[in-house]
């Protein structure tokens, strides 16, 4: 009896999750089948074409939007990855945690993108800074620190930090301890992180809406094709979010396997 119900269990939950990985996925296939359809119409198949994916390296608008993406998500990227990694040095190196400077350090991340993106160009507006490409890459650091810092404390609170006191007390310097000993025991995590932050960054629309400034030349790939999309669905626009979601899947799967790794040493 008790096997039997066992198994029903174990049926309902393959069913649920089938139907989960379903409504996950799917639309993700379809766009990315449509894509490839020779068609201009995005809803009649007329047969197999990579047509639009040679449109797109033809498309000089859609190049320049792919150049502010690869410089505003590896500068925030590069940034955020510094200062996340030493945030997390400084907060497990405390004697005394604290709850509350925690909840603090990932407000971040729980806070709606729209809050945020309207708190960043409040700011940005009151100081008078010029809005650009330089202020995608502020705003997207100071979200990508708290992912930055979480990954990287995870690898932290398995690390045994009496080595740099041994280091030290052997005469290597804070920087020689830092760079031979700490950091190659949280390499992983700070390569997970940084992956992490990437994806994120690459991905991230409504902050950059709000605080990039006036023109193309600070549109990023996922506001071009928010601009794209106004006019309709075609399947150009189809093949360029193909191509950033494949980006972001695979830098995904490399900060999961990573951080796993981070998990199980």
């Amino acid at each position: 009896m008790a096997e039997a119900h066992h198994r029903h269990s174990e049926r309902a939950l393959r069913a649920h999750l089938i139907l989960v990985y379903v409504f996950l996925y799917v639309p993700i296939i379809v766009l990315i089948f449509l894509s490839f359809n020779e068609a201009g119409l995005p809803t009649a198949w007329t047969g197999a074409s990579v047509k639009w994916y040679a449109a797109l390296a033809s498309n000089e608008t859609i190049q320049r939007a792919a150049l502010n993406t690869i410089i505003v998500a590896m500068s925030s990227t590069l940034i955020a990855t510094t200062l996340g990694t030493l945030l997390a040095l400084g907060i497990e190196m405390r004697q005394k945690p604290n709850s509350a400077l925690d909840a603090l350090l990932f407000a971040p991340m729980i806070i709606p993108d729209i809050v945020l993106a309207i708190a960043l160009l409040s700011m940005f507006s009151l100081i008078e800074f010029t809005l650009g490409l330089h202020s995608i890459v502020m705003s997207h650091v100071v979200f990508n620190i708290a992912f930055v810092f979480a990954v990287v404390r995870t690898r932290l609170r398995n690390f045994d930090f009496s080595v740099i006191e041994a280091s030290i007390d052997l005469g290597a310097s804070a920087f020689t301890t830092f760079w031979r000993v700490t950091f190659p025991a949280i390499f992983p995590g700070v390569l997970a992180a940084a992956l992490l932050a990437l994806t994120l960054s690459v991905d991230e629309f409504i902050i950059a809406f709000f605080v990039s400034g006036a023109g193309p030349s600070s549109q990023t790939l996922p506001m071009q094709i928010y601009s794209m999309i106004r006019f309709g669905v075609t399947p150009e626009i189809n093949a360029l979010a193909t191509l950033v979601i494949l980006f972001s899947f695979v830098a995904l799967f490399i900060s999961q396997r990573l951080n796993k790794g981070v998990l199980t040493t």
